[in-house]
C-alpha cells in the first residue's frame, strides 16, 4: 500500500488540483484533467481518455445524487440529451474497435480531439454571458415544441461524440448548449441537468473504453483520492471567492492548453 502511495504521489497530487478548481467552478474536470495527463506526465492519450471517463463517471454519479435530493435534476431533458449521446457514443466505440490498433497518426487524432474540445470549452467559459444576452434579446429564434426535442437530441449527440474521443465536452459546452436551448432554467437546475445526462454517458464511454483496454487502474484510483475530498474543499472555498475570475482564469489555462495541444 505505502508502495502504491509513493508510485502515485504525483496523480494524487494532480487529481486534487483539478478537484479544488472543479469544487470552485464546477466545470474543467475533463478539460483540465485529460491535458494534464497526456502533456505533464506523458501517458497515451487514449489512455488518458478511458480513464478520465471512468474518473468522471463516478465523480458526477455522486454529484447527480446531491442535485436529485434538491430537486435541481430536469429529467425529461436529460432522456432527450441521453438518446443522443448514448447513440453516439456506443457507434464511437465500435469505430474505435473497428480503427483497431493505436498507431502514431491515430494517437495524434486523440490529442487533436482533445485540443479542439478543451478550446470549446474555453470559448463556452469566456463568452458564455454573451452568448446569453444574445439567447435573451432573440427568443423568436429560439427552437420551440417539437423542433426544440429534436434539438436537444441532436445537441446530445454531438456531445457524447466529442466526450467518447476526447473525454471532454459534457462540463461547460453541454451546460452552455443546455443554457441556450431552455434559458428559462435556474443555474442550479442546469448544473444538475447537466451532470446528470452525463453519468450514463460517461459510464458507458468509459465501460467502452474499458472493452477497448484504454483504463488505467492504479491511475484511477490515485487521481480519485486526490480530487474527492479536494472538490469538497473547493466547494467550500467558491463562496469566497469571485467566480467570474476564477471561470476566466481557468478559461484562458484552457485555451493555452487547447492551443498547444491542437498545434502539436
Amino acid at each position: 500500500m505505502l508502495q502504491f502511495f509513493q508510485d502515485s504521489s504525483q496523480f494524487i497530487v494532480s487529481g486534487a488540483l483539478v478537484g479544488l478548481l472543479v469544487g470552485m467552478t464546477g466545470v474543467g474536470g475533463g478539460s483540465l484533467m485529460t491535458p494534464l495527463l497526456t502533456i505533464i506526465f506523458g501517458v497515451a492519450p487514449t489512455t488518458a481518455v478511458g480513464t478520465d471517463l471512468a474518473f468522471a463517471a463516478i465523480t458526477k454519479g455522486f454529484g447527480t445524487v446531491a442535485h436529485r435530493l434538491h430537486g435541481n435534476v430536469r429529467w425529461d431533458i436529460v432522456k432527450l440529451l441521453c438518446l443522443g449521446s448514448i447513440t453516439t457514443a456506443i457507434l464511437s466505440i465500435l469505430a474505435l474497435k473497428f480503427i483497431g490498433p493505436v498507431s502514431k497518426s491515430f494517437n495524434h487524432f486523440i490529442s487533436f480531439s482533445i485540443g479542439v474540445s478543451v478550446l470549446l470549452t474555453a470559448i463556452s467559459l469566456l463568452f458564455r454571458a454573451k452568448i446569453l444576452k444574445w439567447v435573451q434579446d432573440n427568443p423568436s429564434l429560439l427552437p420551440s415544441g417539437s423542433n426544440l426535442k429534436i434539438a436537444t437530441v441532436a445537441v446530445g449527440a454531438v456531445i457524447g461524440i466529442l466526450v467518447t474521443v476526447s473525454s471532454i465536452g459534457a462540463g461547460a459546452i453541454g451546460a452552455t448548449l443546455i443554457l441556450i436551448l431552455y434559458p428559462h432554467l435556474k443555474p442550479s437546475q442546469v448544473a444538475g441537468t447537466d451532470i446528470a445526462y452525463a453519468v450514463p454517458l460517461t459510464a458507458l464511454a468509459g465501460i467502452g473504453h474499458w472493452w477497448l483496454g484504454n483504463v488505467h487502474f492504479d491511475l484511477l484510483l490515485g487521481l480519485l483520492l486526490g480530487s474527492v475530498p479536494a472538490i469538497w474543499l473547493g466547494a467550500k472555498l467558491s463562496s469566497s471567492l469571485s467566480e467570474k475570475a476564477t471561470r476566466n482564469t481557468l478559461a484562458v489555462t484552457l485555451f493555452l492548453v487547447g492551443i498547444k495541444l491542437v498545434a502539436s
